[in-house]
């Protein structure tokens, strides 16, 4: 079903004026919605101190019967200096929304022809990002769940559809429902929604991003004014430029590839976000945010998650991608992101602390041997003898399923361990043998793989500073 045939509605809210300039600007990395961590928190005492309605962000009105499908349990305490805190682990479910012109019915679009299918300030269209915040204050971790747009899912009322039609539906109510099912009944307690021209022009706002562009990337759309040229390497994106990094999905693995790069741009914006100029476009930032941003979170929660995410550590952050597989071969109309329940069962217990509703048989996944993992090697160093070097290590050390993969673009100074499958344990297990390299929880590398190494110039060092028969010791 096509975007154009589903997203008939606008939003009809009227933005709320929100005094504190400090606090905006706080919850703006919070609710990014698109970047999912991308976040900074002002002073807690000058966050406290504004006087602000108790959801300041709210811009659509839930009925009860919608409000009841967020957990509606206690999500903060107050234990040093009278500041709110986390009390317990809380998941925000992240949509983020592209509505078109076309979209509209007749008597909403614009007096004036455009010529040309324009972007909609709204809400209430397809999510096409859909992501699962957790901010888990026992563990001290941040994790980001990416959810496919064309996952299969059930749609109450609607039967098996697409899971980003959720939203158009019911709104962010039936797209938590949704997305909760499919995950085996894990709890939502918040959402917040975004739409594509707050993504771009708060990108601006923050003086745009740093990162490599993995390919040359080239596409046209004259009937959306859709222009997406970029050259591969590493540049400073504005937002524009930002928004054609993120929509392009013409190549091998078509959406799949894009929540790749929704996850390598998450990992750019955070560093882009806590620069101290950041500070000085707290005006433009809390623009877009009053325009261009939706959510239920209470001023509270605002306030406890970001004490919580300034304190995060980059290493805490993980990004996960929902299992699948493709339903067909990704060139038709029609297909799907068949999720893996028996890998989202083990997704959601390992991260979401949550055993399957609906799964009698599941139990706790014992430690299973770590030389049984499929691990890729991706290499950034245009040296083929450091790969196979490493293959053999890998090898000799009792690992029998290591293949080589497609090449890194970007070149790295420090290896990196991707756990492509979200098992940070097994990750770090193979990181202690190799004595290098830095382990990252998200799912940029291999599709095929458990785990990837992206192998940068620290493994060529090592491995032209030993004796090729015992380089590294396992």
């Amino acid at each position: 079903m096509s975007a154009k045939n589903n997203n008939r509605s606008t939003t009809g809210t009227q933005n709320k004026k929100i005094s504190g300039k400090k606090f905006r600007a706080s919850w703006l990395f919070i609710g990014l919605g698109l970047t999912g961590v991308a976040m900074l928190s002002a002073t807690a005492g000058a966050i406290l101190a504004v006087s602000l309605s108790s959801t300041p962000l709210k811009q659509t009105n839930l009925s009860e019967q919608e409000a009841a499908v967020f957990n509606q349990e206690e999500t903060i305490s107050y234990k040093s200096l009278n500041l709110p805190q986390l009390s317990r682990p809380v998941n925000i479910l992240v949509l983020g929304t592209k509505v078109l012109t076309s979209d509209l019915e007749e008597e909403e679009r614009p007096k004036e022809d455009l010529g040309y299918h324009a972007l909609v300030n709204s809400f209430k269209g397809l999510s096409d990002t859909m992501l699962l915040l957790r901010f888990d204050p026992q563990k001290e971790t941040v994790t980001v769940l990416s959810i496919p747009r064309d996952t299969q899912a059930e749609i109450e009322g609607h039967g098996i559809r697409k899971v980003n039609e959720a939203n158009y539906y019911g709104g962010p109510a039936l797209a938590a429902k949704s997305i909760s099912k499919l995950l085996g009944g894990v709890s939502i307690d918040r959402y917040v929604r975004v739409n594509i021209q707050g993504v771009e022009k708060l990108i601006d706002a923050l003086g745009g991003v740093t990162l490599y562009v993995p390919k040359d990337m080239k596409y046209q759309d004259d009937s959306q004014h859709l222009y997406i040229n970029l050259k591969e390497g590493e540049q400073h994106l504005d937002g524009n430029k930002a928004i054609q990094f993120l929509r392009f999905r013409y190549d091998e693995f078509g959406d799949i590839s894009r929540v790749q790069r929704q996850q390598t741009f998450m990992r750019a914006l955070v560093e882009q976000a806590l620069k101290p100029q950041t500070i000085l476009r707290l005006r433009d930032i809390i623009s877009v945010v009053q325009s261009h941003l939706d959510t239920n979170l209470t001023v509270e929660e605002l306030a406890a998650i970001s004490g919580f995410a300034a304190q995060t550590k980059r290493s805490n952050v993980q990004m996960v991608l929902l299992p699948g597989t493709f339903s067909g071969d990704g060139r038709h109309e029609v297909s799907y992101w068949l999720p893996s329940q028996r890998r989202i069962q083990e997704i959601v217990t390992q991260h979401f602390d949550h055993i399957p509703e609906d799964n009698i048989e599941y139990s706790e996944a014992q430690e299973s041997d770590p030389t049984s993992l499929r691990i890729a090697i991706q290499d950034s160093t245009d040296d083929p003898e450091a790969v196979q070097t490493m293959v053999n290590y890998l090898q000799k050390a009792g690992y029998s399923r290591v293949f080589i993969s497609n090449r890194w673009k970007e070149p790295l100074e420090t290896s990196r361990i991707v756990a492509q499958m979200g098992d940070g344990g097994g990750a770090a297990a193979l990181r202690a043998k190799l004595g290098f390299g830095e382990v990252l929880v998200e799912s940029t590398g291999s599709l095929a793989s458990d785990i990837t190494i992206q192998l940068g110039k620290d493994w060529q060092a090592l491995k032209d500073s030993v004796p090729q028969e015992s380089a590294v010791s396992f």
